[in-house]
């Protein structure tokens, strides 16, 4: 509420107060996306105080410094809703990889991992001081950890309270909302009511219920529908993260999952989804055995993996669930990082299988995938699975209320082969779906990059081009903008981003990273209330 107060003061009483002075930087020449999906229009954009405090025509004198926009587009600064920068950003600061490709803020904590102190995170984040904003849920599977460690099975009424306590702490401290990964453990564990519960304390602070739902495989539609049943008992906002249909089967029945949320919708909850423009996701390797065989701990998982009864039972579950999906076998898995042996990075299961000289099938195959966990003391191995088709990506983009998401931390240049998301996300957006593909338009794109994220989570003055909003700009070609990370060279930045300026100060400027820290600290809107 105070948040969005400012902005109004700020809109209606400082271009009067600014009159007498010179802003601090105007930027001339643009066109400017404003980020609601209206048309773009030539326009100057002022600058003071790290807010925008005039949109128009601006006389020179009036600016210190100016950047001249011409023949770029001007618009606010992308926000990914889905990003995981826990450790990887306290390694790399200026997050290049985010700012290159024009994101000035992200959310984490998804998935259900996320610090469990969020106060000591934020002011972790706060004395090292970041290139970008940084906005974060409380993760259900880390909350479930630590009260629960990775038991299989429901929480007593004890733990139960101690899980909801943590949440709430969490959003006193600052968190958006809370996240949850029902697909790996000890989040699949959870049955429904507990989820229930743990969004009801998030929804008392204005929190949002993101989640990495329970299947986007063959039971996705009974996924998204235990999701849209939260927001309905928790009353509160879903986001359905890095929304997919990933069964052979059932391409193409993303149409049918889209209607399950528009149907939501319709019924009066709010219900959005977010999407990597990828036909690959990117996830452990573990996420391939059945989660009963990761419960109760590491030592746990190893004793089942040394007894060949419970072996077998591991391997035939997965060669089962190879079939359900209509594989033959794990030619679709690919390594992308592999600290035992670097050279499985870039290959699949099925070619590492081969260059082991072992039996060309599945069954050696599902055996191998437990040789490397145990090889690497299952330690996460990061995978890349090529598992969805173009036609439910493109399907999905155009639902005007799916929004863009890297689902991408702060990658190391050069280290390992990671989803090539992780570099080009919003400008494959931007330049093979708008330009190349016209599957939606220019201003639709930006809208699902800058403001349609801002108010799914709540950021009320961001995501706009507008008096009284923070400066989160950027400028790039249209014509030209490219995601150049590809699956065999994921290690390359965006080009056609000329420059981008987080909180009013230039970060990159004529395409390079200058090294400024200039992001702030997004709060949920409980954390006021828990001050």
């Amino acid at each position: 509420m105070y948040s969005r107060l400012y902005v109004l003061l700020f809109s209606i009483f400082l271009p009067g107060l600014l009159l007498a002075q010179p802003y601090d930087l105007v930027i001339r020449n643009g066109r400017v996306v404003d980020g609601t999906g209206n048309p773009w229009v030539y326009a100057d954009i002022a600058i003071q105080n790290g807010r925008i405090a005039r949109v128009g025509t601006i006389p020179a004198a009036d600016a210190k410094q100016s950047i001249d926009a011409k023949g770029l587009i001007v618009a606010p600064g992308f926000i990914d809703v889905h990003a995981h920068v826990e450790g990887s950003l306290e390694a790399q600061p200026g997050a290049p990889n985010f700012i290159h490709d024009g994101v000035t803020t992200v959310i984490t904590g998804n998935c259900g991992g996320s610090s469990s102190n969020l106060k000591m995170y934020f002011d972790t984040l706060r004395l090292m001081k970041t290139s970008i904003n940084v906005g974060a849920l409380i993760g259900h599977n880390s909350v479930r950890m630590k009260v629960m460690k990775m038991a299989f099975r429901e929480p007593t009424a004890r733990e139960q309270i101690d899980m909801e306590a943590l949440v709430e702490q969490a959003m006193k401290d600052g968190a958006v909302g809370i996240s949850t990964g029902l697909i790996y453990t000890p989040g699949t564990y959870a049955r429904t009511p507990e989820v229930v519960n743990l969004a009801k304390t998030a929804a008392r602070y204005g929190g949002v219920y993101a989640s990495h739902i329970r299947n986007e495989g063959q039971n996705v539609k009974d996924a998204v529908t235990e999701a849209i049943q939260i927001s309905r008992e928790a009353n509160i906002p879903v986001e359905i993260s890095h929304f997919k249909v990933a069964s052979k089967p059932l391409w193409g029945k993303s149409t049918e999952t889209v209607e399950l949320v528009e149907a939501a919708r319709r019924e009066g909850l709010d219900v959005t989804v977010d999407q990597y423009p990828y036909t690959a996701s990117s996830t452990s390797l573990e996420s391939i055995l059945p989660s009963w065989a990761l419960a109760d701990g590491d030592s746990a998982v190893m004793i089942r993996f040394h007894d060949p009864a419970i072996r077998t039972k591991i391997r035939n579950e997965m060669l089962e669930t190879l079939r359900k999906n209509l594989r033959k076998n794990y030619e679709y898995a690919v390594v992308a990082s592999y600290k035992p042996d670097t050279t499985f990075n870039g290959k699949s299961i099925s070619a590492i299988n081969q260059k082991l000289g072992r039996k060309n099938n599945a069954e050696t195959e599902a055996e191998l995938v437990m040789e490397l966990m145990e090889k690497a003391s299952l330690k996460r191995i990061q995978m890349v699975y090529h598992t969805m088709s173009e036609t439910d990506v493109e399907n999905i983009l155009r639902y005007p209320n799916t929004m863009i998401a890297s689902d991408a931390g702060v990658a190391k240049f050069g280290s390992g082969m990671p989803h090539p998301r992780a570099y080009g996300t919003n400008a494959r957006v931007l330049g093979h779906y708008v330009r190349e593909r016209h599957i939606i338009p220019l201003e639709e794109a930006i809208r699902r990059m800058t403001s349609l994220p801002a108010q799914r989570f709540r950021l009320a003055d961001r995501g706009l081009l507008r008096p009284g909003y923070a400066a989160d700009v950027v400028l790039f070609d249209e014509k030209t903008v490219a995601d150049r990370a590809t699956y065999d060279q994921p290690h390359a930045y965006t080009t056609g981003i000329s420059y981008v300026l987080v909180n009013g100060t230039p970060v990159v400027e004529n395409g390079k990273h200058n090294g400024q820290r200039p992001g702030q600290l997004l709060m949920g809107p409980g954390y006021i209330v828990g001050k």
